[in-house]
């Protein structure tokens, strides 16, 4: 959970309203301090409303900030493909419809499909004339009326007609003939007229019509339709090299964006072993369940990666850290005579509501935790 400085500063402005007519005449100044940032002196009174804690070395696992785009999970999405040249008949689903494997999402007419019909019934005619002419022989052969080179030879026909019917069989499918058509012209029945189908490769939601009724197809080129299932989403984020030993494959995630007002919980399940050239960043892949479909392609979103390596080091709490103008962090130090002195730090990761702190603090001082604000007010005047 996120917990920013607004969530202490009304209580903070209150304090410093507080203390501000006493701040001119209760706060003593002395001799600028060593690093040149100065300390100074508080009253009793004033001192009692500051809160301090006193830094000790503690283990901790790090949280890494960051920030990510949306995508479909390339597990669960697909282009579809015409899979026969010629002009679109007819557009059967819109975006946002969802389909199961196999449904019909577009007609297409073409020559080419007439054709694959056609060897069809030639292959099925010439496999049960193949058959037939087999079992004729093989009584025949049982009788001692026919030679056995003759029967290999029928048996020989047979298995080819079989196998052009097979392949004409998986080019009726390819060309989205569905089971029922299949058997009907196996079985001679009539059909209702044949149409090549674009059908979906998967279950999931259209999210992406591309083409149009009239619209020339070349087979195996244009694309027709995306199809995504939307229970789950990639969240592709950046991390810097210096923070890639603690992003590691199956660590927790919170994807946090505005459109939702809860953390979406995800995993790590890829990182990249490429550094980008042009970012110098190391891709990270987040898998998020997209519930109630909140995450959508191409959305902004904030990363928080919970890493599982432990790390030894000294923690402060994030209201500690204030930014001076030129926008680096600095903390309030208390000095062993009862003056405050402003200490630049550098920040580490942020551990829940505390930052790791890197350099410029040694175990066993005390900072200010409550009361910073003040502090800096204090110290303007």
């Amino acid at each position: 959970m996120r917990v920013s400085f607004r969530t202490h500063l009304p209580r903070l402005l209150i304090l410093a309203v507080a203390l501000a007519g006493c701040a001119d005449k209760g706060a003593e100044r002395p001799a600028d301090s060593a690093n040149g940032t100065g300390a100074f002196l508080l009253t009793e009174d004033q001192r009692a409303r500051i809160h301090l804690v006193t830094l000790k070395t503690t283990q901790f696992r790090p949280m890494l900030e960051t920030t990510g785009n949306v995508a479909f999970n390339g597990d669960r999405s697909t282009p579809v493909l015409a899979p026969i040249s010629g002009p679109a008949l007819s557009i059967l689903v819109n975006p946002g419809a969802v389909v199961g494997k196999g449904d019909a999402l577009a007609t297409v007419s073409s020559p080419d499909f007439a054709a694959a019909v056609a060897q069809y019934r030639k292959s099925e005619s010439g496999y049960r004339n193949a058959k037939r002419i087999a079992d004729l022989d093989e009584q025949l052969f049982k009788n001692d009326a026919l030679a056995r080179r003759d029967l290999e030879q029928a048996q020989t026909d047979l298995a080819a007609a079989a196998a052009d019917r097979d392949a004409s069989i998986q080019q009726l499918r390819a060309l989205g003939v569905d089971e029922r058509q299949i058997e009907a012209l196996r079985d001679n029945k009539p059909t209702e007229s044949l149409q090549a189908t674009i059908r979906s490769p998967i279950g999931g939601t259209v999210v992406e019509k591309l083409i149009s009724p009239g619209q020339l197809l070349q087979a195996g080129t244009t694309q027709c339709f995306t199809i995504a299932d939307l229970a789950s989403m990639w969240v592709l984020a950046n991390v810097f090299p210096s923070d890639v030993q603690d992003v590691n494959v199956g660590e927790q995630a919170d994807v946090i964006t505005e459109a939702s007002s809860m953390p979406l919980k995800g995993r790590v399940d890829y990182v990249s072993a490429l550094v980008d050239p042009s970012s110098k960043a190391v891709a990270v892949r987040v898998l998020v369940p997209n519930l109630g479909h909140v995450l959508r392609k191409d959305m902004f979103v904030r990363v928080a990666i919970h890493a599982t390596h432990e790390h030894t080091g000294l923690l402060v709490p994030t209201t500690s850290v204030l930014r001076d103008e030129e926008n680096l962090p600095f903390v309030y130090v208390a000095a062993a005579n009862g003056s405050f002195d402003r200490r630049r730090v550098t920040l580490g990761s942020r551990v829940g509501d505390e930052y790791e702190v890197t350099s410029g603090l040694e175990n066993g001082e005390k900072v200010v935790a409550e009361g910073a604000l003040f502090l800096q007010f204090a110290e303007s005047q």
